[in-house]
């Protein structure tokens, strides 16, 4: 791939949430402890200010100017500035970090050298500030055999898809949802029985915005062979969460 300029262009892909590393590096491999090097992203007016290394000195450690959604999450390499290594490390990766990345000498003679990176990151399920809200779960019904479960998930829009999975992250079988909705939110509920005893979580997932919450019940079941009279309903343990699925 190459740039307008006719520079190449290296491709580096990352999943959401994970740290990638950029590279940037002089093919004379020569000591570039004393040097400047300049690492900006493109598509704003003006670039952003990434990461700038001077002669010892850089970002939050005596150079400012760095840009507010880059600040602790960029790093260089001190040991490898010996041998002409400018990469740089971003922590935990955000959507908005895709985008074109500059790393520029531009005190380098006889020419100024730009290196042009592409940093791809792909999203993955997790929560989201603008995704349905979280499940809520009740127990409808529990004798010693079963237990009828019912999630409602509120205001999702796009419309969420709602699953219930056991702790193998298996899909178990639900009766088919109840779905309203008002305006443009969907308001959905998904029961299902189970007749063991396990964590049994609902899931709900908007993959259009990357989202996913779920909420997590602890199903304990009165079988026969327990100490307990054959049908006595129980009060089960019910523990609640929200997480995201990569």
């Amino acid at each position: 791939m190459f740039c307008l300029s006719g520079t190449p262009v290296t491709r580096v892909t990352v999943k959401e949430d994970d740290g990638v590393i950029l590279p940037c590096s002089l093919s004379t491999n020569e000591n570039i402890e004393s040097m400047l090097f300049d690492w900006k992203k493109e598509g704003t007016v003006p670039q952003k200010n990434v990461f700038l290394y001077d002669d010892g000195k850089y970002y939050n450690n005596g150079l400012l100017g760095q840009d507010e959604e880059f600040k602790d999450r960029v790093s260089h390499f001190p040991e490898e500035l010996k041998h002409g290594n400018a990469s740089i490390r971003i922590k935990k990766t955000r959507l908005e970090d895709n985008g074109t990345y500059l790393c520029k000498f531009p005190n380098l003679k006889p020419e100024i050298r730009t290196f042009h990176i592409q940093l791809v990151v792909e999203p993955i399920l997790k929560v989201r500030v603008n995704g349905a809200a979280q499940p809520s779960v009740t127990i409808l019904n529990q004798t010693d055999d079963w237990a009828l479960l019912q999630c409602d998930v509120q205001s999702g829009s796009p419309r969420p898809t709602v699953e219930w999975w056991d702790s193998n992250n298996q899909i178990i079988p639900s009766e088919k949802p109840q779905v309203s909705k008002i305006g443009d939110r969907f308001y959905i509920t998904v029961s299902t029985t189970v007749k063991k005893d396990d964590n049994y979580r609902c899931v709900a997932t908007q993959k259009d915005i990357w989202h996913q919450s779920q909420k997590k019940i602890y199903i304990h079941l009165n079988k026969k062979s327990d100490s307990a009279p054959q049908g006595k309903v129980k009060n089960p343990n019910v523990d609640s969460y929200i997480t995201s699925l990569a």
